[in-house]
């Protein structure tokens, strides 16, 4: 879950105008959290609290009306509805705020079935299904060591079918200004983001330089990551600088959950 929101804080700057390059600040007073963040807070606070996801996302996004960046078009058309129903999305919303359903179940089948219920109360689709699946179940695999990152590859394209692109091709698609708004490509370029790294700023800094979606894309990279690899206390703390008192909440309420279950 930390891993997400670091990777959405730095990559808040670099979703329109900005370019990065080699070495940016990971935080800078430019940055902040997004959208990515708020969801996911919003899916960690349904599974402490027992709430149902569509009221938890509903009670945070409102509560958040005007985070940088802004919701997406149709994602805010459903939280500003009276009566929000499914709607058949496949962008990468509901990949990107997923990512404590593999923290908080331990069960492979739970976790399949949780991650689509997180996502289908706003993002219908199949394939808007399809990416939380799949982001869940790879935290869920690598933090239980169920599959080693040289499995990662094989175990995605049997389980969920996605091809991972190579890094040179994101990158090359990044350079022309693609903006990869879909599970379809977010979360197979996170996920070779991923294994590109070796550490997990590392994979902050691959998902951020690649361009495109870098808040989400670096949101959905965090999170594989922090399943693999140790979060350095210096980068927790200074997300934590970002973020108000209730998330911050949330999130001592999430780890205390961990060291008791797991």
């Amino acid at each position: 879950m930390l891993g997400a929101i670091i990777g959405d804080i730095a990559g808040s700057r670099f979703e329109f105008e900005q370019k990065p390059s080699e070495g940016f600040e990971l935080f800078s007073e430019e940055s902040n959290y997004t959208d990515d963040t708020i969801c996911t807070m919003a899916i960690a606070d349904a599974i402490l609290h027992g709430r149902s996801y569509k009221d938890s996302l509903l009670d945070w996004c409102r509560r958040y009306p005007e985070p940088m960046g802004g919701y997406g078009t149709m994602f805010s058309q459903w939280i500003d509805s009276r009566n929000p129903l499914p709607q058949a999305s496949f962008g990468n919303g509901s990949a990107m705020r997923v990512s404590p359903v593999g923290w908080l179940f331990n069960n492979y089948h739970d976790v399949l079935d949780q991650a689509k219920r997180s996502a289908e109360c706003s993002h219908c689709h199949s394939e808007g299904v399809k990416g939380a699946q799949c982001v869940a179940a790879l935290v869920y695999w690598l933090r239980t060591c169920r599959i080693t990152r040289d499995e990662v590859e094989g175990a995605v394209m049997r389980n969920f079918g996605y091809e991972i692109p190579p890094l040179k091709d994101i990158n090359r698609i990044g350079r022309l200004g693609h903006f990869d708004s879909t599970c379809q490509e977010t979360v197979p370029w996170a996920i070779r983001c991923f294994l590109e790294s070796n550490s997990f700023e590392d994979a902050i800094r691959i998902a951020v330089l690649a361009q495109g979606d870098t808040d989400t894309k670096a949101a959905i990279t965090g999170a594989i990551a922090e399943a693999y690899y140790e979060v350095p206390v210096e980068l927790a703390e200074s997300a934590f600088a970002y973020l108000p008192k209730d998330m911050l909440a949330v999130l001592s309420q999430f780890y205390s959950k961990i060291e008791t279950t797991i």
